[in-house]
């Protein structure tokens, strides 16, 4: 027969996980394993921790909010009835309860980043008469945003911002490095600065040695989880690299490609790299730059191999060459709009060689226009879509899967989201394009502010 206490326990285990908890003067039951997920430094994790069936902790809090609170740690997500109560009000209540990180994986979550669905939700102002020079953005759906010699941060929820002022006259390249720390450079200001955005302060400068010993200018920015690559050009301009940091020891400078000096007219070596795309499946560094001369537009997309310091492809850009130009690793693609086409052309990583790579997804007939329609025009990949900006408007392109036994990839021209008649032509020429959480940001030329679009199948 077993002893009394023995069977008491067994009686008691059933209940034991359960926990009560008075809040405001409303009972809520759970679980200790619920309550846990709101991780170790949270105030519900203590309760769990410290429960016992004698007595029920008492939350001097609105009993309505811990209900959302709640549902968030049960589900993985916030419930529909959220969207009734004040944003800011749910910031300040998930602080008091220590769960601010699974707000932010809720609410900027990037799976309910739907490209067809996207519509305009809010504008963020900037002050100041600059418009947006460079736009970096944050996983969590965080962004910064240089105008002038200013950088505006907004937060995740989007609800607080933040203004430094920098020694750069203009920010040309700008890329977020974490929530509050940016690497930022301009092309007539020398080194690249680390800036801390919360306190206002340059961290470090990263700088280029090189022959004339002249100041380098940034020309560019990109990274990998590992490495900080940053384009730099000689102040006199007749010297280009690109230098490679470690991320993760101090910045520490880890090796130089793509060196040149240039001597006499090699305008090909005299092109600096102005953007940077990390191909995490190839274990690829694309950069890519162009040069406007006499003879028209001309540009360099090379793909370098870090580790042995050489080129894995390189493509001459000269018939039609880019306004601008970008690679999705997803996609297995590179994507360009052609400066006088202003069309759309992909070239399949999988299968590339030089400029016969590239395919027109577009009108071709409008190659040999010399027009020039496509300037200004910029492209982004995010996902599986192509978002390409043609003057104010923005279209979306992505790739419609054909029968096992076709060999040609098709691309489709699709409606960019809900778009509503005030919004179509509307408004100046896009000048950035971002992507962070669950967010587009959009920057238009002489225009003071953001635009923020979004899914409307959004959790709030």
């Amino acid at each position: 027969m077993p002893h009394r206490d023995e069977y008491s326990k067994k009686k008691e285990n059933p209940s034991s996980n359960i926990v009560t908890v008075d809040v405001g003067g409303q009972l809520f039951q759970t679980t200790k394993q619920t309550l846990a997920l709101a991780g170790s430094k949270s105030l519900l994790y203590s309760i769990s921790d410290t429960f016992n069936q004698s007595s029920i902790p008492f939350i001097d809090r609105d009993p309505d909010w811990f209900s959302i609170i709640l549902s968030l740690l049960r589900t993985g997500r916030l419930p529909s009835k959220a969207k009734a109560f004040d944003l800011q009000d749910l910031i300040l209540e998930g602080e008091f309860y220590g769960i601010s990180h699974l707000l932010i994986n809720s609410y900027s979550n990037p799976s309910q980043f739907e490209a067809f669905n996207l519509e305009k939700s809010l504008l963020l102002p900037l002050s100041g008469r600059d418009s947006p020079s460079a736009v970096a953005t944050t996983s969590c759906g965080s962004v910064h945003v240089a105008h002038g010699s200013k950088i505006t941060s907004f937060d995740w929820s989007l609800q607080k911002k933040s203004t430094i002022l920098t020694q750069f006259a203009a920010i040309d390249s700008m890329l977020a490095l974490s929530p509050t720390i940016a690497a930022a450079g301009a092309t007539d200001f020398s080194g690249l600065q680390l800036i801390d955005l919360e306190k206002g302060f340059v961290k470090e400068t990263l700088t280029w040695e090189n022959v004339t010993k002249s100041s380098a200018t940034v020309q560019g920015i990109g990274s990998s989880p590992e490495y900080l690559f940053t384009s730099f050009e000689s102040g006199r301009r007749n010297s280009n690299s690109i230098m490679v940091y470690d991320l993760h020891d101090g910045f520490r400078p880890v090796t130089e490609i793509g060196r040149h000096e240039i001597f006499g007219a090699n305008l090909d070596s005299a092109i600096p790299a102005t953007k940077l795309n990390w191909i995490p499946s190839l274990n690829l560094l694309m950069a890519s730059g162009s040069h406007s001369g006499p003879s028209g537009v001309n540009g360099n997309i090379n793909f370098w191999d870090i580790r042995s310091g050489s080129i894995a492809w390189e493509m001459k850009e000269k018939s039609d060459c880019y306004s601008d130009v970008t690679v999705s690793d997803d996609l297995s693609g590179i994507f360009k709009i052609g400066v006088n086409s202003g069309e759309l052309f992909f070239a399949d990583l999988r299968n590339i060689s030089d400029e016969k790579s590239w395919r027109c997804l577009g009108d071709d007939r409008k190659m040999m226009n010399g027009k020039k329609e496509g300037f200004g025009c910029k492209i982004e990949c995010h996902g599986n879509q192509v978002f390409c900006s043609k003057g104010g408007d923005i279209e979306l392109w992505s790739e419609v899967l054909m029968g096992s036994s076709s060999t040609e990839r098709v691309f489709k021209k699709n409606v960019m989201g809900r778009l509503k008649k005030e919004d179509m032509g509307a408004g100046n020429r896009v000048s950035h394009l971002g992507f962070g959480g669950n967010k587009m940001f959009v920057a238009r030329k002489n225009e003071q502010f953001v635009e923020v679009w979004q899914s409307s199948i959004r959790g709030l």
